[in-house]
């Protein structure tokens, strides 16, 4: 059983279920991958599996260090690459094996990993949900931040403190979405819910650890 899978956002949608409910989900284009390395712990001091999107990428646009690096796996192109932790009672794998969505069913609990959206820079109302001040009533205090440390001890803004600034594109992970539909001629999984990142966003599927 394989730890996970890499794949692209395609969209949301919604799916109607026996009794009528709409459920809303995302299509995420999963796989093919290929293993390209296999961490061990004798070698890396770790257990790991090292797993490539496959997908259609042009020669000129991949490091020489990262085509030798595929060529030894016997992977022809990929772009994205992540690895995965084994652990007791997943499966042995060596480079060159395929992983496809087929190792998924319905009703499987998932994590998904991406990047979010970028939202440029964003004050403190919309990037932390401040409440702000007053709108009316001679109020000179609407959107601004208030204090932001005192004067006389500690005399300086401590780490951590949320101020305005750059939104968006980080890593989020969302936890234990539910598989709705696994479509193996297309390599689509069917998910419960949203999912972070742009439609066409990069995304790692790994079994939940929850």
């Amino acid at each position: 059983m394989i730890p996970g899978i890499l794949g692209k956002k395609i969209g949301m949608t919604q799916v109607f279920r026996p009794d009528g409910q709409a459920v809303p989900v995302t299509l995420l284009k999963a796989g093919p991958c290929m293993v390209v390395q296999r961490k061990t712990p004798t070698a890396d001091g770790y257990d790991a599996v090292q797993l490539g999107l496959v997908e259609f990428v042009k020669p000129q646009r991949v490091r020489k260090p990262m085509a030798g690096h595929l060529k030894k796996a016997g992977v022809e192109s990929a772009k994205f690459l992540r690895e995965f932790q084994l652990g007791p009672g997943d499966d042995d794998f060596k480079p060159g094996d395929k992983v496809l969505v087929d190792q998924f069913k319905p009703t499987d609990k998932v994590d998904v990993i991406g990047i979010s959206k970028g939202r440029g820079y964003a004050g403190l109302v919309k990037r932390h949900h401040f409440r702000g001040g007053a709108g009316s009533h001679g109020s000179m205090f609407h959107r601004a931040p208030g204090s932001i440390g005192a004067s006389s001890f500690p005399s300086r803004v401590l780490p951590g403190m949320r101020m305005s600034g750059h939104m968006g594109h980080a890593r989020v992970t969302v936890r234990n979405l539910e598989i709705i539909e696994v479509d193996t001629e297309e390599n689509m999984l069917v998910v419960k819910g949203a999912v972070p990142g742009p439609n066409g966003g990069y995304v790692v599927v790994r079994r939940s650890k929850r």
